[in-house]
């Protein structure tokens, strides 16, 4: 199964990448290796993450994964021949600003 990023998650991942690399060299690098390692597990066994709470029944279930040392979740829809990533979402921040980026 093939990953597919939504533009505006692409682009928050590299902001997430860049905000910690001016924080420590290379941690920028550890991020985006966490998020690749996220990204292989949700390719392997997509159904094995929990639906996202308080998003809508309607249309594809979107799922949550949790990025590891980092406070990212990587919201995702499966779709049947590939996953969409929606958000590369801090965990603490805007609940729910990216439900817009959902497929109909």
């Amino acid at each position: 199964m093939r990953v597919e990023l939504h533009p505006e998650a692409g682009a928050e991942l590299r902001r997430a990448a860049l905000w910690y690399d001016e924080r420590r060299s290379g941690l920028g690098d550890e991020f985006i290796a966490e998020v690749s390692a996220t990204l292989d597990r949700i390719c392997n066994s997509p159904e094995s993450y929990a639906e996202w709470p308080s998003t809508p029944v309607s249309g594809q279930s979107i799922r949550r994964a949790t990025i590891r040392r980092f406070p990212y979740v990587i919201a995702f829809e499966r779709h049947e021949r590939h996953v969409l990533v929606l958000a590369v979402a801090h965990g603490k921040r805007r609940p729910l600003y990216w439900l817009t980026r959902t497929n109909p």
